[in-house]
């Protein structure tokens, strides 16, 4: 469960300082997805399913600041699509980092060697590359052989230049436990932290049959947990959060403490549910209907176990209870006895399926805003013709 303590401590301190202000709902990470694109097709990602119209969007680097500038969160997450398509992905980052937020830059590594170039390391830059499990799993997972090679490549030169590393994985059904602590031995050897979250179930993943329920959820972190006895996983978790992944935590999830920007907008209510997108910050915060959203209360949240949700609660309630998080901390993650109280379900919304919409409302924008650009430059020619 190790954090830097550098980033731990600063985090620490905007958690207490929000809880002086008195404030209900903040953010903690700003999810920034400067694009859609990305050079893979993994067959549990519903985040590509574009039209192309929409996937060769970018967000500028003064949107992305403005971002950051506009959210406050003292971290800043840049998964995708993969960033590193993105032509300005080093100056958003050297921008990001001269704010001083903590930059966590998600990739697959299949362009990391090359673009190394672009970054300086820092104690504010972290890589966070897709692994999500050995050789055989993960390159099944992403739908191309080879990548998990080339990853391990990537994060073996970042970390020869200095560079921290993180990797990410996805916890899918039918991935047993010993293979997962297996990977996670594998992680420790490699010198990397890690972090886990069971796939959000999206509705337009290719694969729709190897999405974790809660119960399947909790039992499988439990058999991970009880492998991990006496290892030194280097997990990039609050402890509190890993207990809950194990069913000993009754929590509901915070979706506002890891808000979603990207070439849509703010979007309501969370990275993984779009719900409809704000123009700004305020307005997501302050039009959206929060209490009708998280399991138990709406149909697309029932089985959702995931860190951007789950974490911020996590971490407010080692703010509200430092007591309870450090004897967890002692402890260690229990693996047998009683779960927590499940969450009920018998009351939650049915789910509402808008993303065509969104979906034709943005391509409506974006040949709006090419005919007046082609106008402006054809009355531009005019005149100069004059």
């Amino acid at each position: 469960m190790a954090i830097p303590f550098f980033k731990e401590m600063r985090i620490g301190g905007y958690l207490i300082k929000q809880k002086l202000l008195g404030r209900k709902r903040y953010p903690l990470v700003l999810m920034l997805e400067p694009l859609f694109r990305c050079n893979l097709a993994c067959v549990g990602c519903g985040k590509i399913d574009y039209p192309d119209a929409i996937l060769n969007r970018r967000m500028t680097a003064q949107e992305c600041w403005d971002a950051a500038d506009e959210c406050g969160a003292p971290m800043v997450a840049i998964p995708g699509g993969e960033p590193l398509i993105h032509k300005e992905i080093g100056e958003i980052v050297r921008g990001l980092v001269a704010r001083k937020k903590f930059v966590s830059l998600c990739t697959n590594a299949l362009l990391l060697e090359k673009k190394l170039d672009l970054f300086e390391p820092s104690p504010y830059l972290f890589f966070s590359v897709h692994l999500d499990g050995l050789k055989d799993h993960h390159d099944k997972a992403v739908s191309q052989k080879g990548v998990f090679d080339r990853a391990v490549s990537a994060i073996k030169a970042a970390k020869a230049r200095g560079f921290t590393v993180n990797v990410n994985a996805t916890i899918f059904d039918g991935h047993p436990a010993e293979e997962i602590a297996k990977f996670l031995d594998f992680t420790t050897e490699l010198g990397v932290g890690v972090s886990m979250s069971p796939g959000y179930a999206y509705e337009r993943a290719p694969d729709q049959e190897h999405f974790l329920n809660r119960t399947k959820t909790k039992k499988l972190f439990r058999d991970v947990f009880a492998l991990g006895k006496g290892k030194k996983w280097n997990f990039m978790h609050s402890g509190l959060f890993l207990d809950f992944l194990a069913g000993n935590q009754e929590y509901e999830c915070t979706p506002w403490g890891m808000p979603a920007r990207n070439i849509f907008g703010w979007q309501k209510p969370c990275y993984l549910l779009g719900e409809g997108y704000a123009k700004t910050f305020k307005e997501l915060m302050d039009t959206t209907d929060w209490d009708t959203y998280g399991t138990g209360k709406y149909e697309k949240c029932a089985d959702c176990m995931a860190h951007c949700g789950y974490e911020p609660t996590a971490a407010t309630a080692a703010i509200n209870n430092p007591l309870k998080a450090m004897w967890v901390a002692l402890r260690g993650i229990r693996t047998s006895g009683p779960m927590a109280p499940e969450i009920d379900m018998s009351k939650q919304r049915p789910a509402q399926y808008i993303f065509a919409e969104q979906v034709q409302k943005k391509l409506s924008e974006i040949r709006r805003d090419e005919a007046a650009a082609a106008a402006a430059k054809q009355q531009a020619k005019a005149s100069t013709a004059a």
